[in-house]
């Protein structure tokens, strides 16, 4: 089953979700599924979500690339 978008937590369909613990973003709609992947239910139900509209508003605040889903981390 292929998840993208959620409306849960903070979430509201937004394309991009911050783990406001690790300060990294992440691309719903290229999200690594996998059980080593991105993890974005997990973020969530630990309340960690912050939504973002665009990956350079993300990037300004500070958040780092996902390796998974968006390459280019710079840890």
């Amino acid at each position: 089953m292929h998840v993208t978008r959620r409306y849960s937590g903070r979430m509201n369909g937004e394309q991009y979700c911050g783990n406001m613990d690790k300060k990294e973003v992440h691309d719903l709609d290229k999200e690594d599924e996998r059980a080593s992947g991105c993890q974005i239910d997990e973020i969530i139900r630990a309340g960690h979500d912050k939504p973002f509209t665009s990956l350079l508003l993300a990037q300004a605040a500070g958040y780092d690339n996902c390796a998974k889903c968006l390459g280019s981390s710079r840890r």
